[in-house]
């Protein structure tokens, strides 16, 4: 087997998950979308971003990563 420099790569299956917010969760997630299409002048729907803030937020948890 070659050595080669980049390892395997992950697995890079999506999974699929549905969830229902509150009114006010809705509101302010699309509160954010605009301020995030404000800050990076790029437009992201919300189900977009969502696996980011997702990702960024298990990533800062201090007591999920002991």
């Amino acid at each position: 087997m070659a050595d080669l420099k980049l390892g395997k790569l992950p697995d890079r299956t999506a999974s699929k998950i549905t969830i229902t917010v509150s009114a006010e969760l809705g509101q302010t997630l699309k509160e954010y979308a605009a301020l995030y299409r404000q800050t990076y002048r790029q437009s992201e729907t919300v189900a977009e971003l969502i696996p980011f803030m997702l990702a960024a937020f298990l990533e800062g948890d201090r007591a999920f990563a002991k």
